[in-house]
């Protein structure tokens, strides 16, 4: 008498955990970082501005290449795309001053939002657990379009403007990774 057993073919949530923690740290460090630094020293938050989304980039291609190569994670290479000409065009914003330079972050912010929303949801099938991602690309999308709309009016805005957006970028990536961490197999 045999007997048939299933095997479980999803592939191992490790990885995309681990790289959720260093998203979730990088992000932090990042937050930290403006809140400090970058809101007493104008160069130094515009640094950080443009690093942000380039350090974005770099994620996306990790994650992208970590999980299954780029052919099979569109939305990240196109979001590592994306985010290069963001932060080119903020160093092109920051000559015109920090309120443009936001503003392109703002845009920035709604379609990586948006890229992030549509991973979130191909994942979901793959590794569940993918709410925490679903709702920070739902977030983006808002708070860029907020960034957006800021960067128009009189208001002076700085690096702190959006430093809370990372800092909820963290906490989303930090949810994502516990949740991979802690779930049943």
């Amino acid at each position: 008498m045999t007997t048939a057993t299933t095997v479980d073919v999803r592939p191992s949530a490790s990885p995309l955990r681990n790289y959720y923690f260093l998203r979730a740290g990088v992000a932090a460090a990042w937050v930290v970082a403006a809140f400090t630094v970058g809101a007493s020293n104008p160069l130094a938050g515009a640094v950080l501005l443009v690093l942000y989304p380039a350090w974005d980039a770099l994620a996306n291609v990790l994650d992208a290449r970590g999980a299954g190569g780029y052919r099979a994670n569109r939305s990240q290479m196109v979001n590592a795309v994306v985010s290069v000409l963001a932060a080119l065009g903020m160093l092109g914003g920051l000559a015109v001053g920090i309120n443009a330079a936001i503003g392109v972050f703002g845009l920035w912010a709604v379609l990586a939002g948006l890229l992030q929303l549509l991973t979130g949801v191909r994942r979901w099938r793959t590794y569940g657990a993918q709410w925490a991602m679903i709702l920070s690309g739902g977030q983006s999308v808002l708070a860029g379009g907020f960034f957006t709309w800021m960067a128009t009016g009189p208001v002076l805005l700085s690096i702190t403007t959006v430093a809370g957006y990372a800092g909820f970028g963290a906490f989303y990536f930090l949810v994502s990774a516990l949740w991979l961490t802690f779930r049943k197999a």
